[in-house]
């Protein structure tokens, strides 16, 4: 992987350019790794144990998923019994999911917006913010995230976080062990991009993409200075699935990722609370 400068500027513009080419794709094959449109439109589930027990039962709740790419996980909560609105900066993406309700019937609404710049219309609105999987690598500009979670929020309200942690981040291949990506420190990552995680054999035309790497430190920290209080955080050495097509598979179905003798993490989680307004 070859990274080179770039700035904080470059990456929504180039970034949007890529998850709308991704958004036309995806779902598009027999061998897409994760997103089998017709299965889902026949009722399979896309959520995963961890994201629905940190979450807890939605059912009549307002819930905002943040980058929701074309909406089969938002669709999914909305399955669960929530109401639902997703969030996406690439207009192919949020075209996509709202054909996709369309067909399947639920209600859902969907919005086109930067995840760094959300919309005064969505403030106070929600009693649950989920993003999961592939989220904060994406995002530059850290303490916006978590204060646009935190606005969108009702009091008592809560994010809810699942991502690839950023150690497993850090890491580009096994064997070889190649570790090629900072841990933490925000600064853009600039790479060119030919295919997409979800059809490893799918040859796409190059296009820049800008990455951020946030430390969990940093992260934590992001959402206490947003005036979030952060109730749960978790460091998982397993994963039902293999994010980035890397890890070896257990005989137990999971995937790790090995160093030494042990695991480092997979992923990470987060819950935090909206504050209540004092009470005089």
């Amino acid at each position: 992987m070859i990274h080179t400068e770039a700035t904080a500027d470059d990456g929504t513009a180039l970034n949007r350019a890529l998850w709308d080419t991704r958004a036309r794709v995806h779902g598009s094959t027999a061998t897409d790794r994760f997103y089998d449109v017709e299965s889902f439109v026949a009722g399979r589930e896309t959520l995963r144990p961890l994201e629905r027990e940190l979450a807890g039962d939605v059912a009549g709740k307002d819930l905002l998923h943040l980058q929701c790419h074309f909406g089969m996980n938002t669709l999914s909560w909305a399955r669960l019994g929530a109401r639902v609105v997703g969030v996406d900066f690439s207009p192919v993406a949020v075209e996509r999911a709202r054909l996709l309700a369309e067909r399947t019937g639920l209600p859902a609404t969907f919005v086109e917006a930067d995840t760094q710049r959300l919309p005064n219309s969505l403030a106070g609105r929600f009693d649950i913010v989920v993003a999961t999987y592939g989220v904060l690598c994406w995002i530059g500009d850290l303490d916006a995230w978590m204060r646009g979670a935190a606005m969108a929020l009702r009091p008592g309200g809560s994010l809810v976080l699942v991502d690839l942690h950023p150690a497993f981040q850090t890491v580009a291949t096994l064997e070889p062990l190649v570790v090629d990506w900072p841990y933490g420190g925000g600064e853009p990552q600039r790479e060119t991009v030919t295919g997409t995680y979800a059809e490893p054999g799918l040859s796409l035309p190059a296009q820049d993409a800008v990455e951020y790497p946030h430390s969990i430190g940093e992260i934590v920290t992001a959402a206490a200075t947003a005036g979030l209080t952060v109730q749960h955080l978790g460091e998982h050495v397993t994963a039902e699935f293999d994010p980035r097509g890397i890890l070896p598979q257990g005989q137990d179905g999971l995937y790790r990722l090995p160093f030494g003798d042990s695991h480092l993490p997979v992923l990470y989680s987060l819950r935090a609370r909206a504050p209540y307004p004092p009470t005089s």
